[in-house]
């Protein structure tokens, strides 16, 4: 046999495209050519694979050599195609049979000595892999990860020689099996630690039970970041198929899962973060903290600190749930299903309305200070709450408040009443919105003069009756009331609480 076709597959950020390395022999001068548009990784492929097959044992094909990664038009990347390869030329060579492969994908980097080297988002490839119903051979520090996949035959192997003997049926490997499923190493922070600032410990309640975005406002030293830090421990657990897509994500950043597997994520990049850091992007377009926050918490402190075109490259995927990342020769699309949560002081100093040390900021600069978030990214943060300096005698009180375990039973009451309509709170549709609340025409008639004084925008007017809606499910109430909108219209009056 002088053709042979192995099959593996691309990594193009969360997306495992099939690819087929098609290996033919013919007569002429000995000789590779490899086509199929590869990067560099990808041709130097040529020297690792010919070593490994002579260090190894194996007869390297003294004949004219056509490699084609197809199809054509798919950049291919890194050293993961070394295997299939390999493993192409033993086929196209007779070295092994004609139905060794039938059903198997191979992937996996090859040392000179034909031992096999692990490569990066194996978990997007074996998800791919399970769908086509084929077997997966991968090296061995690969294996656990592949296997999170579920219903996937891994086979891991150590060096190439482990791989042709399975393959001749002469030391058949045995698939890798999880030995129990992971979890994560440390426990979540306890919102019982929170001493005192019940509005706040409400708004966050209130978030977590609709997903709403959520931003604190205070003087330093009141607790934003520690009431943040709690939110993960009030959101229902993550579902398989969820982490799984956590998961994916973390895989193709090269971060490890065992240690965070099942959790929901919890970044806090730090406020001298670039716009691609944050969204993701780059000449191989990589995702950025608002993908790995997917399913989670994206925490912004210090908020104003940010630059202005990092904070307003958010407002999109904030809305879409997805980043899409173009540029000429790439083009991504990354998952952003995440919860923002954002913290900031009221003026540059800090304390202004700080009954502990006066503000001393002029008026311009905190004019200047607050300008920096817009109107619009304003409009897509749903609570928007005051977190003033605690007393002396809550600060030291004995007792604690509610713990998350609590806090948790009602969050998930509540998000169970929001899937029973089709989708939680703040992803409902402008029309699925309206017939949920079903406000009385007294209520609309209120609602649309309160409106009228706050000059709220549309989008306000939406995520005011989204919070309503989230109050009357953690009420059991069918339906937001008056005394629902009047508790959610008190979250949007950011620029009183800022500046009263």
């Amino acid at each position: 046999m002088t053709l042979a076709i192995v099959h593996t597959r691309a990594g193009l950020g969360l997306e495992a495209p099939e690819v087929q390395v098609e290996v033919h022999l013919a007569n002429g001068l000995p000789g590779m050519t490899l086509v199929g548009l590869p990067e560099a990784a990808v041709k130097e492929s040529r020297e690792r694979v010919r070593s490994a097959l002579v260090n190894a044992g194996f007869d390297y094909p003294l004949r004219r050599i056509t490699l084609n990664l197809a199809p054509a038009d798919l950049p291919k990347e890194g050293g993961r195609f070394d295997l299939p390869i390999a493993l192409g030329l033993l086929l196209a060579s007779g070295q092994l049979p004609p139905e060794a492969l039938a059903d198997i994908e191979s992937v996996g980097e090859l040392a000179l000595d034909g031992g096999l080297r692990p490569i990066t988002g194996v978990l997007p490839l074996a998800l791919a892999t399970r769908r086509a119903r084929r077997r997966l051979i991968v090296p061995r520090a690969n294996a656990e990860e592949a296997a999170l996949a579920g219903d996937l035959e891994v086979l891991p192997a150590d060096h190439l020689l482990d791989v042709v003997a399975h393959l001749l049926g002469q030391a058949p490997i045995a698939p890798h099996r999880l030995a129990s499923p992971p979890e994560a190493a440390t426990s979540l922070p306890d919102l019982a630690e929170v001493r005192g600032q019940y509005q706040a410990r409400r708004a966050l309640e209130v978030a977590a039970a609709g997903s709403h975005n959520l931003l604190f406002a205070g003087p330093p030293g009141t607790g934003k970041t520690m009431l943040a830090s709690r939110l993960p421990g009030i959101l229902p657990p993550l579902t398989e198929e969820e982490a799984l897509e956590v998961a994916a994500v973390r895989s193709v950043s090269g971060l490890p899962l065992a240690a965070e597997w099942g959790r929901r994520p919890f970044r806090a990049p730090h406020h001298t973060a670039s716009a691609v850091a944050l969204v993701g992007g780059g000449s191989k377009p990589r995702p950025g903290e608002i993908s790995l926050a997917h399913h989670g918490v994206l925490f912004l402190d210090e908020l104003p600190e940010f630059s202005r075109h990092v904070l307003e490259v958010m407002r999109e995927p904030m809305e879409s749930g997805q980043i899409h990342i173009a540029r000429a020769s790439h083009q991504r699309r990354f998952p952003a299903r995440f919860q923002l949560v954002a913290a900031m002081n009221p003026c540059p100093c800090g304390h202004l309305g700080d009954p502990r040390q006066a503000c001393h900021c002029t008026a311009a600069q905190i004019q200047r200070y607050q300008a920096r978030l817009s109107g619009p990214l304003l409009d897509r943060i749903d609570l928007q709450v005051e977190v003033p300096a605690l007393p002396p005698e809550q600060l030291t009180a004995a007792t604690a408040g509610e713990s998350s375990a609590i806090v948790l039973r009602r969050v998930m009451a509540a998000r169970e009443r929001q899937l029973a309509r089709g989708a939680l709170n703040a992803h409902l549709a402008g029309r699925e919105l309206e017939a949920a609340c079903d406000l009385a025409s007294a209520d609309r008639a209120w609602l649309a003069q309160v409106l009228e004084r706050l000059r709220l925008s549309a989008r306000a007017y939406h995520r005011v009756l989204r919070v309503a809606l989230t109050l009357a499910d953690l009420a059991g109430e069918p339906k937001p009331a008056r005394e629902q909108l009047i508790e959610a219209i008190g979250y949007r009056q950011l620029d009183r609480l800022l500046k009263g």
